[in-house]
């Protein structure tokens, strides 16, 4: 919830400052007087590493609060905003929506209290099923039984999902009553959770859980020595960062550095042309080709702007160079050294000095 109000403030000369509040619900709270800190803490839980690398079912339970909480005046959920958050087949979500019984038409509303999680998820796996699922279902579950008992679960758990590589000590296999909490908390049905039974629902659930996630949470924390040299290290890199859209006729913009750099990448691309007369200002873009142009300049802007605001750690400019004119090249050296200022290395630190005569 968002609200614009009229705020007095001592350090502001003029009487009266518009200032947004903002109330976020959750176990995250911010609150600072400095539109510095505001900035900061905002960016913190924005670009937050276990945010951005949450299971799936974390996104499918954002994607229903936010349908459930686009009411209408009369408190009610217009259907309409289904079909626009699935816009690329609406035969398709029309038909997943009578599967889970639920109105259809694009005109229709709902009562939020119709609009069940339970009915969301029924409408998910109608709208995208998975097939290759229910294969895995099918060969660890009893022959023409519609769930599969603990032990083939089990089996499934530590046999199939289980990396064989895994050290026993470090990653043991699952026990019998961990195996039992996995149904309890996936299985929608209570009594085949009661008879130690999941469905392929309950699969699903499960699969999308954070258990099975490509990613671990907890090794997303910094846990490495970080005064190492670069080379000793993997990082994010972009390729021809400035495109938005594809590689012969897409957009360009120096938005995309900001993005680049707000989600962790520590290396940019940059596609140096001469510009053309009068004002021979030096540009970006893929050459040879139809995306479109835009200034070096405003470039490296949005690199100084948000270089480091997510994370402490150097970015490398890549540049391919394309600019023969040595009145531009100037122009280029000039505005690194006067928009980067003391962010701009250029000189070989005093702590790791440079062997010989490579730079």
């Amino acid at each position: 919830m968002r609200d614009s109000l009229f705020l007095k403030h001592r350090s502001v000369p003029c009487p009266l400052v518009v200032t947004n509040k903002t109330i976020l619900s959750g176990h995250v709270t911010a609150i600072s007087c400095s539109y510095g800190n505001w900035a900061a803490d905002i960016l913190s839980i924005a670009y937050n590493p276990s945010r951005n690398n949450a299971c799936r079912q974390v996104f499918m339970e954002k994607m229903y609060v936010r349908i459930s909480l686009q009411t209408n005046k009369d408190g009610k959920i217009p259907v309409k905003n289904i079909y626009k958050m699935f816009p690329a087949d609406k035969k398709r979500v029309e038909g997943a929506l009578a599967s889970a019984h639920l109105p259809k038409g694009k005109g229709d509303t709902m009562k939020p209290d119709v609009f069940t999680e339970a009915a969301f998820k029924l409408f998910l796996m109608s709208l995208c099923p998975r097939p290759e699922i229910y294969e895995i279902f099918t060969s660890y579950s009893a022959k023409a039984k519609p769930y599969m008992t603990k032990e083939s679960l089990a089996k499934f758990v530590n046999e199939k999902q289980r990396d064989s590589r895994l050290n026993e000590e470090l990653f043991p296999r699952f026990r019998p009553d961990q195996v039992k909490a996995l149904i309890e908390k996936y299985e929608p049905c209570s009594s085949n959770s009661n008879r130690g039974q999941i469905s392929p629902e309950g699969l699903l659930f499960y699969l999308m859980g954070p258990e099975t996630s490509v990613v671990i949470l907890d090794k997303l924390a910094k846990c490495q020595d970080m005064s190492q040299p670069l080379p000793h290290y993997l990082i994010k890199s972009s390729h021809n960062t400035y495109l938005t859209a594809g590689q012969f006729s897409g957009v360009s913009s120096p938005e995309m550095y900001r993005q680049c750099l707000l989600a962790g990448c520590r290396c940019l691309e940059l596609d140096c042309w001469k510009g053309k007369p009068p004002d021979e200002e030096p540009i970006i873009t893929h050459g040879f080709t139809m995306t479109t142009e835009i200034l070096f300049k405003d470039v490296i802007e949005a690199i100084a702007e948000s270089a480091f605001k997510t994370s402490q750690y150097p970015v490398i400019l890549s540049f391919e160079n394309h600019v023969d004119s040595v009145k531009q090249q100037e122009k280029m050296a000039n505005y690194c050294k006067t928009i980067f200022g003391d962010m701009l290395l250029m000189d070989p630190l005093d702590k790791y000095p440079v062997s010989g005569t490579v730079y």
